[in-house]
């Protein structure tokens, strides 16, 4: 009998969810418990995806204790009634929030443009946040990005280049035939559409692999990369714990952030700022 039962899964799951603040995904939850010790295979894949189906109805966990990126709402049914005098209020709050809105964009006077790109849209919700508040660009392509995706990507390139920028993608992606391939895929096709950029893959690694001990399992025998692949298992990116995916992608970011360049950009924005305002008033007092 395996001694990772449901209750062994469930009370491990409920102390690894408690010590984060966001949602993660199921597979996320998985990796964690492989760190406990549990056997690392479908098998045991299914029984946290059993296990937290019955928790989840039991209220053992929440029901918005994960995230699930591959299905998404669009759009909002809208049927609240409004009130004129709600709207006049927040009439009034957009109108402070303009005066205090004008910002010069974070990255226009640096010397490079990149993009991060992740190999897993279940991990969007990891490097969100951090691109999001280094105003970074973040691509998940759900493995090799359709030639659309890429040519959307070209025209961006393109202009970081007529901005006189260097631009560059870092790359987040499995360690498996097919995620070590994809980085060299993109490349080409960006060639081939006129725009020959480096990919350059920060995660994950052997290296990385080794020094973090995660978790790895035999490649694919049906994946037809796997014969002229040299690697000695594949490790998704969901193996690398969460927090550590975070400081990752905030200490890539960093290490390419002119913080010189920054604090000139803020002077011009702060004199710009008081300029932008005084336009405004006088919009409003004509009206």
């Amino acid at each position: 009998m395996s001694e990772f039962t449901r209750q062994w899964i469930t009370e491990n799951s409920v102390k690894i969810l408690e010590s984060y603040s966001d949602t993660i995904t199921l597979r996320q939850l998985y990796y964690r418990l492989v760190t406990l010790g549990m056997t690392n295979d479908i098998k045991h894949y299914k029984k946290v995806i059993g296990a937290m189906g019955d928790a989840r109805w039991k209220g053992d966990v929440d029901f918005d204790a994960f995230i699930d990126r591959d299905r998404s709402m669009y759009g909002e049914t809208e049927a609240e009634a409004k009130t004129l005098e709600d709207e006049i209020e927040k009439g009034k709050e957009q109108v402070k929030a303009w005066m205090e809105a004008y910002h010069l964009n974070r990255w226009e006077n640096q010397p490079e443009y990149f993009e991060i790109w992740i190999e897993k849209k279940a991990l969007q919700g990891v490097f969100e946040k951090p691109c999001s508040r280094y105003n970074v660009a973040l691509a998940p392509c759900k493995g090799y990005p359709s030639l659309t995706f890429l040519h959307e990507a070209v025209s961006r390139f393109r202009g970081a280049i007529e901005r006189d920028q260097l631009p560059f993608i870092l790359y987040f992606g499995d360690y498996d035939p097919s995620g070590m391939d994809i980085p060299r895929a993109i490349a080409e096709n960006l060639a081939r559409m006129g725009v020959p950029i480096e990919v350059r893959r920060i995660a994950l690694t052997q290296d990385q692999i080794t020094q973090m001990k995660l978790p790895s399992v035999p490649a694919k025998i049906a994946d037809t990369r796997t014969k002229n692949w040299e690697g000695t298992g594949v490790v998704e990116l969901d193996a690398v714990e969460p927090n550590t995916l975070v400081e990752m992608v905030e200490y890539v970011i960093k290490d390419h952030f002119d913080t010189d360049l920054y604090s000139e950009l803020k002077k011009k924005e702060a004199t710009e700022r008081e300029q932008y305002q005084i336009a405004l008033k006088e919009f409003v007092g004509g009206l």
